[in-house]
């Protein structure tokens, strides 16, 4: 369809809508707009081809499956019109108040089909990850053709449905009554309940009006009980009942119905918050006491709290909060602001929250009667450049800013508040002649598709931020002022040649390593990739040299798809298939992909030079494909993934393990044992290229069912998380072209720096562990062996030989 009926309908001087701007980007984003209109309607638009691909939805989408909403196809947007709110002025196209409802990404369910030929033929099948649009939806086109722009927008019966009237002016709200949200009539709007939030204060302050809290880093979330069932959630409607088991599991014990508000955190021994052991929270490993803060109550046993003096509303819920090892009241101090503020500090604790004693509790708003106070910290950074802004009246969105550690600029956040317009202004004409086109540093996840613009780092900046986050970066930096009085003239520090291969440990930031006649500069070499265990980058590219000759074949002639730790298994991680900037000595293999209508530059680790580059950029664990790239559609082996759910022991792994190897002997073929090194277990089937992905998945497929009879109260194949229960699920699915598996022997970014390790059978057996094979163990172990799996990469199993024998039995 194209931008051209965009543009006739418009006259971009008299509205504020987007120009029409091709945008080939495509990156799988959706929104939905509430248009209040001539008629009310919310517009749902998909990226794709470079455009948004719209629909008018008079009575908005529902996610009640009995729902068929009529989506009436409009004219294509620009990709711009993703964050597209305002006013449309009346007389214009559109005329009324737009704003947006709902966004995030979609998915094509059909990944091997072409989306634009899915769409062409009238039915899309997508996945929305939107915050209320979630799961698999239906998009069909009528098949009247008098109706060509009528379709159905149908949401399916998945884990993310509901059986409940849905109305999408309920989500439009900011605030509802009890009544509302408890009615047995209407859809249980907890996803919507958006609770009460603090306003910044400036300085702390004593009163007798007003109480004082410790003010804890850590999750916001709501409480709903009903007389012993549970359901805890974060601000935004997602469940936290499984991944805090222990807290939901305290809270099923309140014989009440209430409404709870609190803050959910990991406690170190000192009894101080750890967010990134939080963030990273596991119940069986994760060292720290959990604990959910409750301080507020909305509702009890069928009464409106909400209008009660705060004072009161804690006196009922000090009462209410049982003595539990994971819920505790939050206690508060009267007056003392001042004293509380200083000793929270002295602790280490993030800062105070301070509330008006007698106030009620707004529901979704911020408000004056709650105040917080946080540690402020002034520094000194570096302009390494800027994003730009959607407005056309402002030159920036806000600056990209590093500092210089160990010789090498790091990234420490971006700044996007603070500035007048003057300082805008000046600062956009010091940019002008520094701006250049070699990003300084690769922080595309952290920018989340902002375009960034990149300046040569000399100008210097001060701001001020709230703390530092573990991954080293700013909390909330404000900008404070350009330091004229400074500049930088900043060069990278020259690399030392160092050999690593002599086992000599290096503390300096860089050294240059000579492999396969290749000079690789490996960076920051003392950066803690694993933490809790100690274990360095450079303890990373140490283990990799040691296993190197056994590890590379199997990564030879494999797209391999990059899972990147620079920051280490706590920081953030990012995928990368595509590659542009590699030193030309690095092969690569152009394969094109349908969704995304392009070529896709994969890299292939042919030689231990590459192997070592992919690890200094933080690629801890290896991702090779099934297949090689002289039969990319024939897989090399297939693979029976062993999940586990978080309530299955690795006994149990053990168990299935035996119980698959039971059924290849019964078919007449040698299966290949690893751990994954994380819980589960991965059983390789030879396939040697003889047969393609569907047939290798279908075979599995079988394989699978024959186990699940041996094991029926213990395994599962269905896939979805919320259906399968306490069982381990027989992942078939792991066999399909582009779809990867940790490489054998590769470290995975897991507490103790474990290995996917390859085993004997006669090892599989009570008493194996994970954290047998990690980093230190299994070089050791392999110096002292022969490599196990070689036989996953030699001649194919016969599937109709095995079908026949399964048959027979």
């Amino acid at each position: 369809m194209g931008l051209k009926a965009y543009r006739q309908k418009r006259s971009f001087k008299d509205t504020p809508e987007p120009k029409d701007v091709f945008d080939k980007s495509n990156q799988f984003r959706f929104v939905i707009q509430r248009h209040r209109a001539s008629h009310l309607h919310y517009d749902l638009r998909l990226e794709m081809d470079g455009v948004l691909k719209s629909w008018a939805v008079p009575k908005g989408p529902s996610m009640n499956p009995k729902d068929k909403r009529l989506a009436v196809q409009t004219e294509d947007h620009p990709v711009a019109y993703l964050n597209f709110e305002g006013i449309i002025p009346k007389g214009n196209y559109g005329a009324g108040k737009m704003t947006i409802w709902d966004e995030g990404h979609y998915e094509n369910l059909h990944q091997g089909n072409s989306l634009s030929d899915d769409y062409d033929n009238g039915k899309l099948k997508i996945t929305f990850h939107g915050s209320k649009l979630k799961g698999l939806f239906t998009l069909v086109r009528s098949t009247s053709m008098n109706k060509k722009e009528q379709w159905l927008l149908i949401k399916h019966n998945d884990e993310f449905a509901t059986d409940l009237n849905y109305d999408a002016e309920d989500f439009t709200l900011k605030a509802f009554s009890i009544e509302q949200i408890q009615s047995p009539k209407k859809l249980n709007l907890k996803s919507i309940i958006k609770p009460m939030l603090a306003s910044p204060g400036k300085t702390i302050f004593n009163d007798k009006n007003w109480i004082y809290e410790l003010k804890y880093d850590g999750y916001r979330a709501l409480a709903n009980l009903n007389n012993g069932n549970a359901e805890l959630y974060t601000r935004n409607g997602l469940s936290l009942n499984e991944k805090f088991s222990a807290i939901h599991k305290d809270l099923t014990t309140i014989g009440h119905n209430a409404i709870l508000d609190g803050e959910i955190v990991v406690l170190d021994a000192d009894g101080l918050p750890q967010f990134n052991a939080l963030q990273n929270y596991n119940e069986e490993t994760t060292k720290g006491l959990l604990v959910y803060y409750v301080f507020d109550l909305l509702h009890l046993n069928d009464h409106d709290t909400m209008e009660l003096p705060l004072i009161d509303r804690k006196q009922l819920l000090k009462e209410l909060i049982p003595e539990a090892s994971h819920l505790h009241y939050c206690d508060h101090v009267e007056t003392m602001g001042i004293t509380v503020y200083e000793k929270a500090l002295e602790m280490g604790m993030e800062g105070v929250i301070a509330k008006k004693a007698h106030s009620t509790y707004d529901l979704g708003l911020r408000s004056p009667n709650w105040l917080k106070f946080k540690k402020i910290e002034n520094t000194e950074t570096i302009l390494c450049g800027y994003t730009l802004s959607e407005k056309k009246s402002r030159k920036f969105a806000s600056l990209i800013l590093g500092m210089v550690e160990n010789g090498q600029l790091t990234y420490v956040g971006t700044c996007g508040s603070g500035f007048s317009e003057e300082q805008i202004k000046e600062l956009y004409h010091k940019f002008e002649v520094l701006q250049t086109d070699e990003p300084v540093f690769d922080i595309r996840k952290q920018l989340k598709g902002r375009e960034a613009m990149w300046l040569i780092p000399r100008l210097i900046c001060e701001v001020k931020f709230s703390e530092w986050t573990p991954s080293k970066v700013m909390r909330h930096p404000v900008f404070l002022r350009l330091r004229e009085d400074k500049n930088l003239e900043f060069e990278q520090t020259p690399f030392v040649s160092k050999n690593i291969a002599n086992k000599k440990k290096t503390t300096d930031a860089e050294f240059a390593l000579k492999v396969d006649d290749v000079n690789l500069n490996i960076t920051n070499p003392d950066k803690l990739y694993w933490p809790e265990s100690g274990y360095t980058k450079y303890d990373m590219l140490d283990y990799y040299i040691k296993m190197s000759d056994i590890i590379l074949p199997y990564l030879l002639d494999r797209p391999e798809s990059l899972h990147r730790h620079p920051n280490g298994i706590n920081g953030q991680s990012f995928y990368q298939k595509d590659h542009e900037h590699l030193p030309n000595w690095i092969e690569t293999h152009a394969i094109h992909s349908k969704s995304s209508k392009k070529e896709i530059n994969y890299l292939l680790c042919q030689k231990e030079a590459t192997l070592l580059y992919l690890n200094n950029l933080g690629c801890i664990e290896l991702h090779p494909w099934h297949s090689t790239i002289f039969h990319l559609d024939n897989p090399d082996y297939a693979i029976i993934d062993l999940d586990p759910s978080d309530n299955n022991t690795f006994e149990q792994v053990i168990e299935t393990a035996l119980a698959v190897k039971e059924v290849l002997q019964q078919a007449g073929i040698d299966g290949y044992c690893k751990t994954s090194g994380a819980s589960g277990m991965h059983i390789y089937l030879p396939m040697g290229g003889k047969y393609t992905y569907e047939e290798a998945r279908d075979f599995t497929k079988l394989l699978c069912y024959y186990t699940q009879e041996k094991l029926p109260k213990l395994t599962t194949m269905e896939r979805m998380l919320k259906k399968r229960g306490p069982k381990i699920y027989l992942d078939y699915l792991q066999n399909r072209k582009g779809q990867t598996i940790v490489a054998p022997y590769s470290l995975r970014p897991q507490l103790n720096a474990t290995v996917s390790m390859p085993l004997h059978w006669s090892e599989v057996k009570s008493g194996l562990k994970i954290t047998d094979y990690t980093i230190e163990t299994v070089p050791n172990i392999m110096a002292k062996r022969k490599d196990l799996f070689k036989g996953v990469l030699g001649q194919s199993i016969d599937m109709g030989k095995a079908i026949e024998q399964l048959n027979n039995l």
